[in-house]
């Protein structure tokens, strides 16, 4: 089937997506921010309830929250994840796949199994965003329902791919949430808000071993069921 250009657009967008973990320093002007931001929320939502709340940080704002959060991370201190990202116990194939991301990434950096503090010093990166010139944190009302968290990955998903159309690159990173209370502190969060995940944002490092990473994809005959055709 012929694509027609405004599918391969989207198509280009959508594919080069990717979670990048190393970010140049060069800045992204607000205005282009503000941009991908409102065309994120074209994103459905039940009921047009838009339940999605974004903090948009760069320079001393992002520096600060990223030094408070390393040093609850560096502390050891227990974090408090207000909700379950993953389940208590891995199983198949979510384990497998879960397996091969981390030895692929770690394969590109040369960290070997056991080395604890290279794994620790890489997971440290997540609060520093990178490297990335812009930090984002996503929170959400706690008293919605599962629902609107729905709606809420629809959003993170348009911004992720509207970013695409700039040229930009994105990390969603669930690695803030443990990081609640501090996050809240920081940014002055109202006692209703949940933090959902922080995200990255910025020019990718062409030179960085990490962003070599591409991760794999089941196609669509392995998980969908086509009837009727």
């Amino acid at each position: 089937m012929e694509r027609s250009e405004p599918a391969a657009y989207v198509e280009s967008a959508i594919v080069s997506r990717r979670s990048v973990r190393a970010f140049l320093r060069q800045p992204v002007p607000r205005e282009i921010v503000e941009r991908i931001l409102n065309v994120a929320a074209r994103a459905p939502s039940g009921t047009n309830m838009q339940p999605w709340r974004v903090y948009v940080l760069t320079d001393g704002p992002k520096d600060r929250l990223s030094r408070a959060v390393l040093d609850a991370f560096e502390s050891d201190e227990p974090g408090h994840t207000e909700y379950r990202y993953y389940p208590a116990q891995f199983f198949e194939p979510y384990l497998s796949r879960r397996r091969k991301v981390g030895f692929d990434l770690y394969g590109l950096l040369g960290i070997r199994r056991g080395e604890a503090a290279r794994m620790k010093a890489q997971t440290a990166r997540n609060f520093r965003f990178f490297d990335a010139p812009i930090g984002m944190i996503f929170t959400i009302d706690r008293r919605l329902e599962i629902g609107s968290w729905l709606d809420h990955g629809m959003f993170l998903q348009n911004v992720m791919v509207a970013a695409r159309g700039w040229g930009l690159d994105t990390c969603p990173q669930a690695a803030f949430t443990p990081y609640q209370q501090v996050i809240r502190r920081e940014l002055g969060l109202a006692p209703e808000e949940v933090v959902v995940c922080g995200m990255s944002l910025g020019y990718a490092d062409p030179a960085a071993p990490e962003n070599r990473l591409v991760t794999e994809r089941e196609p669509a005959s392995a998980f969908a069921t086509f009837r009727g055709f």
